[in-house]
């Protein structure tokens, strides 16, 4: 079977501004909080990733006990939870109808631009998945992520359904939009939770207010 969760900042113990179930630890939050934290979500032993906007994908096996350098993990086995963490980009969670492989990405807009989640879906394939399925948690909408005229183009050029304007009118790109349709196009059924970080207080969001806590999308097999 397959589960899966996406957290908010509640529950946890990290004080102002971290408050309070902040599971990043290289946000400037105490690590022995962090560790407590991340011991309060109810989820398999986690895997975190060091996330560097690359486009690297990890295969996680049952060895697997440090963190990894990536910005997507995938496994196929039982009872490790993959985990994504997130202040306003996109947490992805893969699965397939059998239930036999699961991956957890993360997408902002160079992840988008260097097409991570298409190659977590292809690895996924190449390990044997068939028809994948995955959600998006909470992430900026497409009325909140501004940019400037450069990083607007870069991403339009090859993602042109990105192409958004901000409450004021200004340039702003909708990630998880385009997501979904680059996604759709390679037949993934795709869920998306449509909550915006930075809008809803009960999450954390860079944008709104820089230092700040991350939340994390799980998802394991059992």
């Amino acid at each position: 079977m397959m589960s899966h969760l996406f957290t908010t900042r509640h529950g946890g113990l990290s004080d102002v501004p971290f408050d309070s179930l902040n599971l990043a630890l290289h946000v400037g939050d105490d690590a022995l909080t962090v560790a407590k934290n991340r011991a309060l979500v109810l989820a398999p032993r986690a895997i975190f990733m060091n996330q560097v906007h690359g486009d690297t994908v990890a295969v996680i096996d049952g060895a697997t006990t440090m963190e990894v350098t990536a910005d997507a993990i995938i496994t196929q086995e039982r009872d490790i939870a993959l985990s994504v963490m997130v202040a306003d980009c996109i947490p992805l969670l893969l699965w397939d109808e059998k239930e036999s492989t699961v991956g957890a990405v993360h997408v902002g807009r160079r992840g988008l631009v260097h097409s991570i989640a298409v190659k977590t879906l292809l690895l996924m394939k190449e390990l044997g998945a068939a028809n994948v399925r995955g959600v998006m948690g909470p992430s900026i909408c497409g009325s909140c992520y501004e940019v400037g005229e450069d990083i607007f183009e870069e991403v339009v050029a090859t993602h042109p359904e990105a192409a958004s304007r901000s409450h004021s009118g200004k340039l702003a790109l909708d990630l998880p939009r385009a997501l979904e349709v680059e996604l759709m196009s390679y037949g993934i059924a795709i869920e998306r939770t449509n909550i915006c970080t930075r809008e809803d207080a009960n999450y954390f969001s860079y944008r709104r207010n820089a230092i700040t806590g991350r939340q994390a999308g799980y998802i394991w097999l059992t």
